[in-house]
């Protein structure tokens, strides 16, 4: 699991407290002074839980949090505040934020906050995972197979599909045959989840 931790806050003495706290429970902290600074850095960065004040200038913890989602950057992010905002609050869940805490942040609810980040940053690389394999499973497939498969995801029938594709029910089930070779499967349901992974990871 991911321990990678990203903080960005303006306040240089709220950022050193937070990062001696999260170090001091084996959390890889990087921290930020401005969210112009990270954002010119995401890119390279490893995927991680975010931590982001909700009012700095120029830039708000908001306002990053969806040039983050435009770029699709949608790692778990942690919204603190000074301020009991509540607009503010629920912008930041809009924006996908996992949990928003109040200034001074109980040290325990931060630490609680980022656990769940990482699981969900963990639940959101293995799907990512399997519609890669899945959408590489696809592009190993030929046409006629990928026509095949397309229509088993619908819940076609061997026979629906020959008359779909002008085929004889012999060669739809060889095509079949192939498909579930590749796949290592022959199972209708899972054969539907690669085609439905694959399409969601194109």
């Amino acid at each position: 699991m991911s321990n990678n931790v990203y903080l960005v806050d303006d306040d240089e003495a709220v950022r050193s407290a937070l990062t001696l706290l999260l170090e001091t429970v084996g959390l890889d902290v990087r921290s930020f002074a401005s969210p112009e600074v990270f954002l010119n850095q995401a890119a390279g960065l490893v995927p991680g839980c975010l931590i982001l004040d909700i009012r700095m200038p120029a830039i708000s913890g908001l306002k990053l949090q969806e040039k983050l989602n435009d770029r699709g950057i949608s790692w778990p992010t942690v919204v603190i505040s000074g301020h009991g905002d509540i607009e503010a609050c629920r912008r930041a869940f809009r924006n996908g934020a996992i949990d928003f805490l109040s200034k001074p942040v109980d040290e325990q609810d931060l630490i609680d906050a980022i656990q769940k980040g990482h699981l969900e940053l963990e639940a959101q690389q293995q799907i990512s995972a399997e519609r890669a394999e899945a959408l590489a499973l696809v592009k190993h497939l030929s046409v006629r197979e990928q026509e095949v498969l397309e229509m088993i995801a619908k819940g076609l029938t061997t026979k629906q599909i020959a008359e779909a594709l002008s085929l004889s029910p012999r060669t739809v089930e060889s095509h079949r045959a192939a498909i579930a070779a590749k796949a290592g499967t022959s199972s209708a349901a899972e054969l539907t989840r690669y085609w439905l992974d694959a399409r969601a990871g194109q």
